[in-house]
């Protein structure tokens, strides 16, 4: 069984009398374990998809399950439980909380779960750690560079331990060097972790960190491009 399976996926928005169809009819499988890159032009659909693969937006007609689990007809709050329990968020705008420390912003997932201080703090540290920040777990958000701010966001990704993690353009902010070392975490997630990684880029060198690259166009998977790392 495919942890992320999507079958005939259409997503279609309404504008008054005006008809975007965003996706049409994406058929995608991605395994445990696999790190998938989705590349496309601007308008190709890449984020929706990405948004339908990560809980916050429903398709309009086909199937998405997830680790076995149907979720097109589940509620908001089923959904929240799913994005919570299984599923890390990272972003090109680095979304920390500016008042908090990196620690404290690493264990915001957590408390959303009701879990004690104790273990969210061993937690937080260990992700800080995983990422090369451990001994910057008490610095604010500007007392940080670009690349240190995306670092904490994985860790806050990562900390709930999920079992896929999304990133929407996660080098788009970062100059290439920095960028590059973004990536090579990712690869560390990926292999040593076992982390399933989804990201979108427009970048063609952080595509190919990938497994394999998925081109859209127009809404639809124009190909598939394995990639030989």
């Amino acid at each position: 069984m495919s942890l992320l399976e999507l079958t005939q996926i259409t997503r279609i928005y309404k504008n008054g009398q005006i008809r975007i169809e965003a996706l049409k009819d994406i058929n995608l499988k991605i395994e445990e374990g696999d790190f998938i890159s989705i590349m496309g032009p601007s308008g190709s659909g890449k984020s929706t998809l990405l948004n339908i693969i990560g809980c916050l937006d429903r398709p309009t007609s086909g199937t998405y399950e997830i680790a076995g689990t149907r979720i097109e007809k589940m509620n908001d709050s089923r959904l929240a439980d799913i994005r919570n329990q299984l599923i890390g968020f990272v972003f090109q705008s680095f979304h920390l909380l500016p008042d908090l420390d990196a620690q404290a912003n690493v264990e915001l997932p957590l408390i959303y779960r009701g879990m004690g201080g104790r273990e969210r703090q061993r937690r937080a540290i260990k992700a800080l750690e995983s990422v090369g920040l451990g001994e910057r777990g008490h610095h604010l958000p500007s007392q940080l560079s670009g690349g240190e701010q995306q670092r904490v966001a994985i860790a806050r990704a990562i900390v709930g331990q999920p079992r896929v993690l999304l990133a929407d353009e996660p080098t788009g902010a970062l100059d290439s060097k920095t960028g590059e070392n973004i990536m090579a975490i990712f690869q560390k997630l990926n292999r040593e972790l076992g982390i399933t990684i989804v990201q979108v880029t427009h970048e063609e060198n952080i595509a190919r960190y990938g497994q394999r690259i998925f081109h859209l166009l127009d809404g639809e998977i124009d190909r598939i491009e394995e990639v030989g790392r």
